[in-house]
């Protein structure tokens, strides 16, 4: 089988793979819903109890969670082009960090009292935090790949402390910040989605316009700039894709940890160095993941639920540095 038939068959199957954990997330939960009560649902609504749960609960966290982990699985593929290293993570940027900082702020001011309010501050405070990270970088011979990890970790150690610091003297603000904080989509809604559903769609075709130039990049600065490449514009590009996925992720249902590294490393495996096709890969592993960490934190809860964020970091980093240590990680 040619090359881009193995990519397409693989894209296929990461496609089909989506769908069937989205209908699981539907099906499954502290109350199993059987085909024919999955349908009624969807085709039928006459407010009985399965109606609700399916449209009011299942529904909206799912399709929250698909597009978080869409976000972030995109996020993490073009973080490892860029920096290129496929252990990075969208967190060294420090957008999450840049979140967090103005959730902290917001509840402790009074100006983060719903989910609406946590969006819209958790989305500047990524967003300043990824322009600041940008800016620091680019000073001097211009934002490299090593430039932009040691500042982008230095910014991210720099607001943790300070959100650590904050926190650490508000035992109101600790309280109400330690739920948003583990990260998850319980209780976010359509509304959610839709609020942060802008940022999302320009940082996707912002990481569409990249993939080539990252294609480019990975045959070294020189060669790329002798190509015609624009390498400030790709970094720019590639930079500004990174903050507003990110940011997307990280309003919508707090920090994820790991999702962006295992997504990137996942399809690389998969498709390649080829960003064209990695990184939807990537988009496509790091949605399922989401929906099946959310899942799965739902079964194992018992009568509460153990939040996806918490799942992700239990199951997904042993299994990844089992995987790093059998295969060679690299770009």
């Amino acid at each position: 089988m040619s090359s881009p038939a193995r990519r397409t068959v693989f894209l296929v199957v990461l496609i089909v793979i989506l769908a069937l954990v989205f209908v699981a997330s539907l099906a499954f939960g502290s109350r199993w819903l059987g085909p024919g009560a999955l349908w009624h649902a969807m085709t039928a609504n006459n407010g009985s109890d399965a109606d609700v749960i399916v449209r009011s609960l299942r529904a909206p966290r799912t399709i929250v969670a698909v597009l978080i982990g869409l976000c972030l699985g995109v996020a993490g593929a073009l973080m490892q082009g860029h920096t290129r290293n496929a252990l990075a993570e969208p967190g060294i940027f420090g957008v999450s960090a840049g979140a967090a900082f103005a959730v902290v702020l917001g509840l402790q001011t009074g100006v983060v009292e719903s989910v609406g309010a946590t969006v819209w501050v958790a989305l500047a405070g990524a967003l300043i935090a990824t322009y600041g990270v940008q800016r620091l970088a680019s000073r001097g011979s211009g934002a490299t790949p090593v430039g932009l990890a040691l500042t982008g970790a230095a910014v991210a150690a720099l607001l943790g402390a300070m959100t650590s610091a904050v926190v650490l003297l508000d035992s109101t603000t600790l309280d109400s910040y330690r739920f948003w904080a583990v990260g998850s989509v319980a209780g976010r809604g359509l509304d959610v989605a839709g609020q942060v559903l802008p940022f999302a769609v320009i940082g996707l075709v912002l990481a569409a316009i990249n993939a080539r130039d990252l294609d480019l990049l990975a045959l070294g600065d020189d060669v790329a700039a002798g190509l015609g490449l624009s390498i400030p514009r790709a970094r720019l590009i590639g930079l500004g894709a990174i903050g507003l996925l990110t940011a997307a992720g990280v309003a919508a249902c707090g920090p994820i940890g790991f999702l962006g590294l295992l997504s990137g490393h996942v399809a690389r495996q998969l498709f390649g160095s080829r960003n064209t096709w990695l990184i939807p890969g990537a988009g496509l592993v790091g949605a399922s993941a989401m929906v099946l960490a959310d899942l799965v934190g739902r079964l194992i809860g018992g009568a509460g639920e153990v939040q996806a964020g918490v799942v992700l970091g239990i199951v997904g980093a042993p299994l990844f540095v089992l995987v790093v240590r059998r295969r060679a990680v690299v770009l």
